[in-house]
């Protein structure tokens, strides 16, 4: 067993902090960038539009996220002191809030400049899932979002919580590590249908989401759920569910596109 003593803070420059949470999610955001850039050259997209896309979306995914995890998860400690809602550096990102903010966002975005919103969003699909890994990671060194108590060899006492601890940002970032690699591994097949890569993700994060969500401490007082699911697990059903039927529509829209073509 481990006993948590990261610092968050990576660097302290008189008043100012840098911590190792917004490094990483810098380097979530250029890794999302080059993986960007890299489509739209594929595509033949202008890269001015790519980068004016990136400043929205970078804008929709933090805005979203971290309303989500205000709302939804810590309304009363946010609300005591509104001020916190600011200090995104010290953590608090809600995945589902940061996914809802980048389609909403990529439909925005879609319609000023008049492009398919499955292009923007399959090409998306890959630059998220690789960037969760790293703000997991960040979740992990200021030790939030904490597991469940455990007697397991790699439990973490964490600052702030009783007991040794499942891991349980660490086993997020596995899970990210995983998605990323299907999602990679989508994007070298030819002829997917517009659509399928982007709700892969939805349908592939929530699933393994709502497996590791057994691990992770309750973080809303109004958890279990039922008496036994997370708040993360009751969302993560509906949007394995809705992912799951509209693969299934996108598959058989591209099917009879294909056929139309032969025809």
């Amino acid at each position: 067993m481990f006993i948590h003593a990261i610092d968050p803070v990576l660097l302290r420059i008189g008043p100012l902090q840098i911590r190792y949470y917004g490094v990483l999610f810098v380097i979530a955001i250029l890794l999302g960038y080059w993986i960007l850039r890299k489509q739209a050259r594929e595509k033949e997209m202008s890269m001015e539009v790519i980068e004016e896309y990136l400043l929205f979306l970078i804008l929709g995914i933090i805005v979203g996220a971290r309303l989500f995890h205000v709302i939804v998860y810590q309304a009363g400690y946010y609300f005591a002191d509104p001020a916190r809602i600011l200090y995104i550096w010290r953590g608090g990102l809600a995945s589902h809030g940061a996914v809802l903010g980048a389609i909403l966002v990529t439909w925005w975005f879609s319609r000023k400049k008049s492009i398919p919103f499955y292009t923007l969003a399959d090409m998306i699909a890959l630059p998220i899932a690789v960037g969760s890994i790293f703000i997991r990671i960040g979740n992990f060194i200021n030790g939030e979002i904490v597991g469940r108590i455990t007697n397991v060899p790699w439990a973490v006492q964490f600052q702030g919580y009783d007991g040794f601890r499942h891991p349980s940002q660490l086993y997020e970032a596995v899970k990210n590590v995983i998605v990323s690699a299907m999602m990679w591994r989508l994007t070298l097949l030819k002829n997917l249908p517009p659509g399928f890569l982007f709700w892969s993700l939805l349908a592939a994060h929530s699933t393994l989401r709502f497996l590791v969500e057994f691990f992770k401490d309750y973080q809303t007082s109004f958890e279990p759920i039922f008496g036994i699911f997370t708040m993360g697990q009751v969302i993560s059903l509906i949007v394995v569910l809705g992912a799951g039927i509209m693969l299934w529509k996108t598959w058989q829209l591209g099917k009879q596109g294909k056929t139309a073509k032969k025809e």
